[in-house]
């Protein structure tokens, strides 16, 4: 993961192995890199459950693999909480588009803890491919 500000703060872009001659090859907003961190291998089951509202109230829905629109699975636009095992990322819009966020194993009570400016996301999917 690259990050376009120190201390992994920022605008968050997932990179394969591979060469980017230049920011728009991997979507990216500017050429600004100022932080990155490698992410391991998960070994283990990859599960997300989401919450309609922060502290894992409201609504949940538990997933186990990539969901390209949450409007279309979940039915609420907005994910508040999430408790997540293995290794995701997020995407603001549908069809893994626009801004990214990085999701290590843990709980996020709140959006603004994995990052996001809001609680709307379009789609996420697990790591599992490092290559």
């Amino acid at each position: 993961m690259v990050y376009e500000r120190s201390n992994y703060m920022g605008y968050q872009y997932f990179l394969r192995r591979g060469e980017y001659p230049d920011y728009q090859r991997w979507m990216g907003y500017n050429d600004s890199i100022r932080s990155c961190r490698m992410i391991p291998n998960h070994r283990g089951s990859y599960r997300m459950r989401i919450y309609e509202r922060e502290n894992f109230g409201g609504q949940m829905m538990e997933f186990m693999d990539d969901c390209e629109s949450v409007q279309d699975r979940f039915r609420y636009p907005d994910i508040h909480s999430c408790h997540v095992d293995g290794y995701w990322i997020m995407y603001e819009q549908p069809h893994y588009r626009g801004r990214q966020y990085f999701l290590r194993p843990g709980e996020y009570r709140r959006y603004s803890d994995w990052g996001g400016m809001n609680p709307r996301i379009g789609s996420f999917r697990r790591i599992t491919d490092f290559c």
